[in-house]
């Protein structure tokens, strides 16, 4: 297998495929493959506090958080926008972020000064843990996953080559964008909440005491709608280059909302995710710089 890498964006350097999407995405499906995610950048969070500290300060209920369970969770501004994005895991003694790089040293900053005088010690640890997208059939936030020490990636990348197909991040964001899980800082702008993502009850758990950014999700669940939805576009299959992030969502000539990831599916062929109106119709022929879209609804209107 000759690998293809990834050449821009969060994913740089990571591998792309290895020259057969399509069967990579069918592997992951079975949960017969597993990827290198080694990019990825791993805040740890270590001392007795750090699970009441973070279930006070993230939109997830972390209180009695059990050791090797993976949960996703977000840091909001005092307006509820969404700021940061990460999956969590705790060993017992020391929990653990995983988030795409060039949002670590904003999160650390943050977290270094809420720290006030609790018993904790926040490090960036990305030299010391690399991530792997484990064998298995995806949960809600695309696992099974594996925070494997660096000196012990070899060995558990020959273990799970023994048993699984290795993919990369072409089969992974096909399997995101089905499923209809944004990324943060892709899938999002700076005005994205929480309650426009499909996220509640899942990154952000709607029975916990106070957050940053509480007030606005609590407001917009209880008594209204967000402006906003996310929805998962079919694209037309006859173009031959799809239209990258960021490119205007347009519903005739006025423009509706902006794309974030697009993919190529084995089965649905090319979708994307993206941000919408909530008052643009759902049966809408949308274009997206030439190429036609139809909607498939993740978050009701």
């Amino acid at each position: 297998m000759t690998a293809v890498f990834v050449e821009e964006g969060p994913d740089k350097g990571a591998i792309w495929h290895f020259g057969e999407p399509n069967k990579e995405q069918r592997a992951l499906a079975e949960g017969k493959a597993w990827a290198d995610l080694s990019h990825l950048s791993v805040i740890a969070i270590s001392g007795d506090d750090r699970l009441k500290w973070l279930h006070d300060l993230t939109t997830q209920y972390l209180i009695d958080f059990g050791a090797g369970i993976w949960l996703s969770a977000m840091v909001l501004d005092p307006q509820g926008h969404v700021e940061y994005q990460f999956n969590v895991v705790d060993d017992g003694t020391t929990s653990y972020l995983v988030m795409d790089p060039h949002f670590v040293e904003g999160l650390s900053t943050y977290l270094n000064k809420m720290r006030f005088m609790l018993r904790v010690e926040v490090r960036d640890a990305t030299s010391e843990f690399g991530v792997m997208r484990a064998p298995g059939v995806a949960n809600e936030i695309g696992g099974p996953f594996a925070l494997v020490p660096r000196a012990e990636l070899d060995e558990m990348k020959e273990a799970f080559n023994s048993t699984a197909m290795q993919v990369g991040t072409w089969a992974l964001d096909a399997e995101r964008v089905a499923a209809g899980r944004p990324r943060h800082g892709i899938d999002t702008d700076f005005k994205t909440i929480p309650n426009e993502l499909g996220v509640l009850n899942g990154a952000v758990h709607m029975n916990k005491g106070c957050y940053r950014g509480q007030e606005t999700v609590a407001k917009i669940y209880n008594l209204g709608k967000p402006p906003r939805r996310l929805v998962m576009l079919h694209l037309d299959g006859h173009a031959v280059v799809m239209p990258p992030t960021g490119t205007p969502v347009m519903n005739g000539e006025t423009q509706v909302g902006f794309l974030g990831t697009v993919a190529r599916h084995h089965e649905l062929g090319p979708i994307a995710l993206a941000i919408v109106k909530r008052n643009t119709p759902v049966d809408a022929q949308l274009m997206v710089e030439g190429v036609a879209a139809s909607q498939q609804i993740i978050v009701e209107a």
